[in-house]
């Protein structure tokens, strides 16, 4: 049974903040890391937060694929981990975001977020690693933060009536 499908399952971990990572060089980080980006590429994910597979840290992994990728601003970037990580907007502006979750599986929804966001913590050697994102990262960044803090998407929602099931979107061209 993979990580993922473990996860569906349900566990109050999903709905709760996770704690810090101590020791982010840690052989049990090490092994979470590899197993969490291995989970995300078989499931075709942009991004996995630890929680999602039944792991209370703070911590995520997540990719820009090329297809995904909204040109200079928004760059394709391969397979990275953020660990203890914080999140800030650059402004106010909000955009839509069309949005699903591996661990919703089959739903999709239009999400307030942030434009651009600043964002900062540790990579996988524990080297600080910062930055400002925008478009589909910036995009990949909040959602994987938010499970860090116990947040689904469905609860960032402004409206409901923008959530469908992903049959029924893709008929009318939507992606998230």
């Amino acid at each position: 049974m993979t990580l993922l499908k473990i996860a569906r399952m349900g566990h109050p971990v999903l709905l709760r903040r996770a704690d810090e990572v101590a020791d982010p060089q840690s052989a049990d980080i090490a092994r979470l890391i590899d197993d969490m980006i291995e989970t995300m590429e078989d499931a075709r994910g942009a991004g996995l937060a630890a929680p999602q597979v039944h792991v209370s840290r703070r911590l995520f992994v997540y990719r820009v694929p090329a297809e995904r990728s909204a040109g200079a601003d928004d760059p394709p970037c391969g397979t990275s981990v953020l660990i203890n990580p914080v999140l800030h907007p650059v402004d106010d502006e909000i955009v839509l975001r069309p949005e699903g979750c591996l661990s919703i599986p089959g739903l999709r929804g239009l999400v307030p977020r942030h434009a651009r966001i600043a964002y900062s913590g540790l990579n996988r050697e524990g080297e600080r690693v910062q930055g400002v994102a925008s478009g589909f990262l910036a995009n990949v960044l909040q959602h994987e933060y938010d499970h860090l803090d116990g947040i689904l998407y469905p609860m960032r929602m402004t409206d409901l009536g923008q959530m469908g099931f992903d049959e029924e979107i893709g008929r009318y061209g939507v992606r998230a």
